[in-house]
């Protein structure tokens, strides 16, 4: 072949060949900048992978949350989408609030309760947790002191209430995880946590409602008491003279009021209503104590106006049914919703009605009157 052919065949494979060059380089350019965004997708992933792991971390319900920002559709209440005015609402019935999303945002834009005891108010997110059984519904009655009954001034008090179908004994931190968790059951069934005694002076307010952040005595019980239900608080150096008011306010684990499954049901808690006086104790304690008992067992209190005095120089009102046994007044009927220990309501000079407050587990006193500002 000539030379003059050879040539032109040479100088079109190299510009051929530059060009098949330019465009891979091209390529590989545009393979580099898929790979950085390939590579930024991938952190973003792990930083939401990271972010989730720690959500999941914060959620204890049994891993249950695997994606703990997003609303499970299988969790979706449908009901919470209408707002009840249909064919079974009944005339004077108001409409509900709707969400289609179980109101999870219900609280943007506002003050977080976030486990705080918020005094100016708060919204909680938490959702309500485990419900019980009708069967399984908390039921209260106060066992010391009883309704009407007459204590003296200045003399401990040890105050007992009989709960059922409360696994009582859980009881968080109050300043840190107040309403943070849902309410949850027990292997029996009964709500997990405890319950409180709050005392409050109505000499003055009789019938009409007592302010509600002032209170004479109150105090968590984060006990389970004698593991039958029977739960007691104790009060050193006892109250004033006056009329008080003393309930029990149920709780679940984390502080919020327990939740039962039924609207029309006796009340979850009890109360009653006692006389401080400095001239003495009298009657008032004979209604039924822990199930059913009269107090019929070894002398009554305050029937026919008896007044004892662990045995001395007794006291009896129309001269009819001392209050005495073997120098001890007994009040309760063996165990049973107990004032003292063993039913013996006196030791040592102590007046009749002050007995019973040896009985049962006794709570960590805070004195008299005392108050903090975070209460559980």
């Amino acid at each position: 072949m000539r030379f003059s052919t050879i040539l032109p065949l040479l100088l079109a494979a190299g510009v051929a060949h530059a060009q098949v060059g330019k465009g891979q380089g091209g390529q590989g350019q545009q393979g580099q900048g898929q790979n950085g965004q390939n590579q930024g997708q991938g952190q973003a992933a792990q930083g939401q992978a990271a972010q989730n792991g720690q959500n999941q971390g914060g959620n204890n319900n049994g891993g249950g949350n695997a994606n703990a920002l997003a609303l499970n559709p299988a969790n979706v209440q449908k009901n919470s989408q209408t707002d009840g005015l249909d064919a079974t609402a009944e005339a004077g019935q108001a409409a509900s609030e709707t969400d289609n999303a179980n109101f999870i945002n219900i609280c943007t834009g506002k003050t977080l309760t976030n486990g705080l005891q918020v005094k100016g108010g708060s919204c909680n997110g938490i959702p309500m947790g485990d419900i019980p059984a009708s069967t399984k519904m908390i039921s209260a009655a106060m066992q010391f002191p009883t309704d009407g009954q007459v204590i003296q001034a200045g003399q401990d008090i040890n105050f007992q209430v009989q709960i059922q179908n409360l696994e009582a004994g859980t009881f968080t931190n109050p300043d840190t995880t107040y309403y943070a968790a849902p309410q949850g059951l027990g292997k029996s069934g009964g709500v997990i946590g405890h319950t409180h005694i709050t005392v409050q002076d109505i000499t003055k307010t009789g019938n009409s409602p007592p302010d509600a952040q002032t209170f004479a005595f109150f105090k968590g019980i984060n006990d389970a008491g004698d593991g039958n239900g029977l739960l007691s608080a104790a009060l050193a150096g006892g109250l004033q003279a006056g009329s008080f008011r003393v309930c029990s306010m149920t709780s679940a684990a984390n502080h919020q009021p327990v939740l039962m499954p039924v609207a029309q049901r006796g009340p979850q808690d009890d109360c009653v209503r006692f006389n401080v006086t400095a001239g003495g104790a009298g009657g008032g304690n004979g209604n039924n104590n822990g199930g059913g008992n009269n107090n019929n067992g070894g002398g009554q209190q305050a029937q026919q106006g008896q007044q004892a005095q662990q045995g001395q120089g007794q006291q009896a009102a129309q001269g009819q049914g001392q209050q005495a046994a073997q120098g001890q007044s007994q009040q309760a009927a063996q165990g049973q919703g107990q004032q003292a220990a063993q039913g013996q309501q006196a030791a040592q000079g102590q007046q009749g009605a002050q007995g019973g407050q040896g009985g049962g587990r006794r709570g960590r006193g805070r004195g008299r009157f005392a108050a903090r500002d975070f209460i559980a």
